[in-house]
């Protein structure tokens, strides 16, 4: 039964649906303690997975790129870009119609081992291509063209969702689509990190200089770098797909580490760089690095598969950036300031736990059913522990007097008090009686 008009009202009037990162970043975390306890429950107790074309394995896959992170990536954008191209916010229908999109595939992909593939197949695809389609005017309209990585970026995404579904349509493995997604994935986060590192990193350098340190450089996160490191990830995501296990592809992983890693160069900033956020978000790189290099060795050597280098990129770099950008543009967009409680380091950690126990599983000689089980716990309880901290922020109004995803008012600072008016200065006279000019007593 279709929603009425006034019941659509109530649901577009709601807190939750004023922005499009607030239910979609509930849909991610949610989605992310779900679908791992689902996956972890198969690993560890045989308990069925929704029976999709492919098996189990292909519908976890699918599920953490496309579900997941695709959740993610139409919060942010769709809050981020008319931020940085400076039009109006995506209003309560443009929230609500993503959601439901995100939501319609997701029950058609789970679904489609008793419906059959075509549902999911349209709803999957066109959710997909609907993110590049929403902002793309907005983004070369740019004179600039400062943002259009963006549009790149989520245009690779919509081809590999796409290209997923032809091939279980055609009755071939997909796989290869879901490693082609991380790949398109890697990208954008280098695409997203440089804007959020430039906020964070640059905040606690200002801090810095106005403490201990009052000649801390400025951060910069440079074009060459940047542009290097996502052609490197292109190159070798195409080549993997094209020429997988070839030599060719082991050498582009490596160049892909390398290339990683050279960013780090931009992020050598001094003592804030060891503060809490800039810390965290400097790990995500590390983590992309070593999954690239792993997948390299791999590759070179043939002694370990590739799920040890492909989980460090999924689970590592995909899942704490992911989680980094829910705790910050979360709480910004949200009305709120960023949170410095333990909370956030610690899901920071329990994030990079998971992905560390999930590759090492892939490990011959290390216990992979203990760290399995690991991988699942830390992963649970870390967007477990956002969805306690942040759900009241992101379903409840704004507290600052803003509106719509507008970032966090800061409360104006009160006013200095008024300096107290000077005392009037005396007026000579004659003394009183029994008081001498000095203002001492006379003997009466």
């Amino acid at each position: 039964m279709l929603m009425s008009g006034g019941a659509l009202g109530k649901v577009m009037a709601h807190p939750l649906f004023s922005c499009t990162l607030r239910p979609m970043f509930v849909a991610t975390a949610g989605f992310a303690t779900i679908g791992l306890a689902l996956w972890s429950a198969f690993l560890g107790f045989g308990l069925a997975v929704p029976a999709v074309p492919g098996g189990p394995v292909a519908w976890h896959a699918h599920e953490m790129v496309f579900g997941f992170g695709l959740a993610a990536v139409a919060g942010f954008v769709a809050t981020a870009v008319p931020e940085f191209t400076g039009t109006p916010a995506f209003g309560p229908r443009v929230a609500l119609g993503i959601t439901a999109a995100w939501f319609a595939a997701r029950v058609a992909f789970w679904a489609s081992g008793l419906i059959g593939p075509w549902p999911a197949a349209v709803l999957g695809s066109g959710f997909a291509a609907s993110l590049p389609a929403l902002v793309a005017r907005r983004l070369i309209a740019d004179p600039e063209r400062r943002h259009t990585g963006f549009l790149w970026g989520l245009l690779a995404m919509a081809a590999t969702a796409a290209g997923y579904h032809l091939d279980v349509l055609r009755g071939v493995d997909p796989l290869r689509w879901a490693h082609a997604g991380i790949g398109a994935m890697m990208a954008l986060i280098v695409v997203a990190m440089s804007r959020v590192s430039m906020r964070i990193v640059n905040d606690a350098l200002d801090a810095r200089r106005a403490g201990t340190d009052p000649n801390a450089p400025e951060y910069r996160a440079r074009p060459p770098r940047r542009n290097l490191a996502i052609f490197a990830i292109a190159l070798h995501t195409t080549v993997e797909f094209v020429a997988p296990n070839s030599p060719v592809a082991a050498w582009t992983a490596l160049a892909a580490a390398a290339a990683v890693l050279n960013l780090l160069n931009d992020w050598h900033v001094g003592r804030a760089l060891c503060t809490s956020l800039p810390s965290m978000l400097y790990a995500v790189y590390w983590l992309m690095a070593l999954g690239y290099a792993a997948i390299g060795a791999a590759l070179m050597t043939g002694a370990l598969g590739t799920s040890v280098g492909r989980h460090l990129l999924a689970a590592g770099a995909m899942g704490l950036s992911i989680y980094l950008v829910l705790c910050i543009a979360g709480r910004i967009h949200g009305g709120r300031p960023l949170d410095q409680r333990a909370w956030v380091p610690t899901g920071a950690v329990l994030v990079m736990v998971a992905a560390l126990a999930r590759a090492g599983a892939g490990i011959p000689g290390l216990p992979a059913v203990a760290l399995l089980h690991l991988a699942g716990v830390a992963w649970i309880a870390a967007f477990g522990l956002y969805l306690l901290r942040m759900l009241p922020v992101l379903a409840t109004a704004r507290s600052d007097g803003g509106s719509g995803c507008e970032e966090w008012i800061a409360p104006a600072p009160a006013p200095a008090p008024a300096p107290a008016p000077a005392p009037a200065p005396a007026i000579p006279g004659p003394a009183p009686a029994g008081i001498d000019p000095a203002g001492s007593t006379r003997a009466g």
